[in-house]
C-alpha cells in the first residue's frame, strides 16, 4: 500500500504562496467535490468567484468559511490588477465558477492569462466539467472533439460557428440556455443533414439527469415534449465522410479511358469501376465527358 501511495506525485503542502489555483467545483452532485479542492477553498487567502452568493452556498454545505471576491464578465478587467498584486505579494488565490471547471466558457481565462503573462504560477486542481461529462456519456466519437461552448449572438460569427459544426469531422460540444435551445436546434437544421445524430443532456450528475439521442429531425419534435429548464449540453455527431469526395478521380478517370479504348461502352466501364471502387456509377460516368 505504501508503494502505491508513493508512486503518486504530490506538491508541497497546499496552498502555496503566490499561486493562482483554478479549482473545479461540482456541477450538481456534491459528492464530486474532491478533498483537495475543499482544502484549497478553506485555506487560500481569498476566493475569486463568479457569484459570491452561489459560492457561499457551496462553502456552507461543507462548513467552509473564507474571504470571497466577485470576479465575473462584468468586473474582470477592474478586478484583475488587484488580484495580480495579491499574487505578487505572496497571497494564494482560488478561482472558481458557479459550477464546474473555471475558464471553460468563463471569464476566468482572462485572469489566468494575465497571471501567466506576469510570471505568476497557475495550478489547476481539476473537477467535473459538463462538456466532458456529456461527451463521454453520449457514446459519440470522443478521441477528437470540437468545443464551442455558447454560440455567439452576433449573426455573422454565429453563422460561421454553425457552418463549422455542420462540416466538422469530429464530435462538437455546445452549451445552450433553456431559452435558446429550441431556436439553436432549428438553426442547426438549416446547416446539417436531418439524419445527423444529436445527443442532448441536462441536469448532469443531479437527481433528474436527462439524456436524449436521435436524429436532428426527431429532436425538433422531441423538444416540443421536453420541459425546457436548466442549461443544456449538446453533442453533435461528426459529419459522415463522403467517400465520393475522397476518391482518386485522376486514377479512375484514366482507368475509365483505358476501358473505353479497349472497346467497352462507357456505361459498362462505369458500372465495372463503380463496383470495384464502391462508389456511385454516375460519379464515374461524369468523369469522362
Amino acid at each position: 500500500m505504501e508503494k502505491i501511495k508513493n508512486s503518486f506525485y504530490q506538491r508541497n503542502v497546499e496552498p502555496e504562496s503566490g499561486v493562482l489555483y483554478v479549482v473545479g467545483t461540482p456541477i450538481g452532485n456534491l459528492n464530486d467535490f474532491s478533498e483537495r479542492n475543499k482544502n484549497l477553498l478553506k485555506k487560500v487567502s481569498i476566493i475569486a468567484c463568479e457569484d459570491t452568493r452561489q459560492t457561499k452556498k457551496l462553502l456552507s454545505a461543507f462548513g467552509i468559511n473564507n474571504k470571497l471576491i466577485s470576479y465575473n464578465e462584468h468586473n474582470s478587467k477592474v478586478k484583475t490588477d488587484f488580484l495580480l498584486k495579491m499574487l505578487k505579494d505572496g497571497s494564494s488565490i482560488a478561482l472558481v465558477s458557479d459550477a464546474g471547471l473555471p475558464v471553460i466558457s468563463d471569464p476566468g481565462e482572462h485572469l489566468v492569462k494575465k497571471a501567466r503573462d506576469n510570471g505568476c504560477e497557475v495550478i489547476c486542481s481539476p473537477g467535473p466539467c459538463a462538456a466532458l461529462t456529456g461527451l463521454v456519456s453520449s457514446g459519440l466519437p470522443s478521441s477528437n472533439f470540437l468545443f464551442i461552448g455558447f454560440l455567439s449572438k452576433k449573426n455573422t460569427e454565429r453563422e460561421k460557428q454553425l457552418k463549422l459544426i455542420a462540416n466538422s469531422f469530429c464530435s462538437t460540444i455546445v452549451y445552450e440556455s433553456p431559452k435558446r435551445v429550441t431556436s439553436f436546434v432549428q438553426e442547426l437544421n438549416n446547416y446539417c443533414e436531418k439524419t445527423r445524430t444529436i445527443h442532448l443532456c441536462k441536469e448532469l450528475t443531479k437527481k433528474y439527469e436527462w439524456h436524449w439521442q436521435g436524429s436532428l429531425k426527431n429532436l425538433i419534435c422531441e423538444l416540443k415534449n421536453v420541459e425546457v429548464r436548466g442549461e443544456f449540453t449538446i453533442i453533435v455527431a461528426p459529419k459522415e465522410t463522403n467517400k465520393e469526395n475522397d476518391i482518386d478521380t485522376k486514377t479512375i478517370q484514366k482507368d475509365l479511358e483505358k476501358l473505353i479504348k479497349l472497346g467497352l461502352k462507357k456505361s459498362s466501364a462505369s458500372s465495372y469501376l463503380a463496383y470495384k471502387n464502391k462508389i456511385s456509377k454516375n460519379v464515374i460516368y461524369n468523369l469522362n465527358k
